[in-house]
């Protein structure tokens, strides 16, 4: 996304967890000053708000949070353990939304907020069982930036849910149906497309409508 929003003209300022992410220091390095990069761990609400202070009175028009693990595929929700179950819904729901509630004063009107959810955070299309773990959690993030939609019903940003579709990355896995390259810019163009459409979106990276 970083890369996309670049070639696209943005200045961005990116967060990874460690300091060792090579590609995006790379980036660093060839976009001529228009990326930053900050190591801030999502899980851990001191370090959020230490980024919150150092940006200061910064405007950010979009402001985009993606956080996702998951637990063993194979697992039910009668064999998850309780740690590995809350490790899942601490990482996918709790901290994008408290990272939302932290930094969207920054976001001016007309602005955008979106999270990173999943398609198979919908209740209506699941119809086989599998991934119920994964799935609660994205259930839930949504759940969470409906109310957080509600709270704010006069607010005239745009707030997305992003469904990606299912992309090889090392949380896809290698037999993923689609490509970064053949989700992520159709992913902005749709983000793109709904700047300054007040009120919750849930869609796909195709700009289709995920239903609840």
């Amino acid at each position: 996304m970083v890369e996309e929003y670049l070639k696209r003209g943005w200045r961005v300022i990116a967060t990874v967890r460690t300091t060792s992410t090579d590609k995006l220091r790379r980036l660093v390095d060839t976009a001529q000053g228009a990326l930053s990069v900050e190591t801030v761990d999502v899980n851990v609400p001191e370090q959020v708000a230490a980024l919150r202070a150092h940006l200061g009175e910064r405007r950010i028009d979009v402001l985009f949070v993606n956080a996702g693990v998951k637990n063993d595929d194979r697992e039910t929700i009668a064999d998850v353990s309780t740690e590995e179950f809350v490790r899942v819904m601490v990482t996918n729901a709790l901290s994008p939304m408290r990272a939302i509630e932290t930094l969207q004063d920054l976001v001016p009107p007309g602005g955008t907020i979106g999270v990173m959810s999943s398609g198979q955070g919908s209740l209506t299309n699941n119809t086989n069982g599998n991934y119920e773990v994964y799935r609660a959690s994205k259930a839930a993030l949504n759940m969470l930036m409906r109310s957080f939609a509600a709270r704010h019903a006069n607010d005239t940003r745009t707030l997305l849910l992003m469904a990606p579709g299912w992309v090889r990355t090392d949380l896809g896995g290698p037999g993923a149906r689609l490509s970064i390259e053949e989700s992520i810019p159709n992913l902005l163009n749709t983000m793109e497309a709904h700047m300054g459409r007040s009120g919750l979106h849930y869609l796909d990276y195709l700009g289709k409508v995920v239903p609840w």
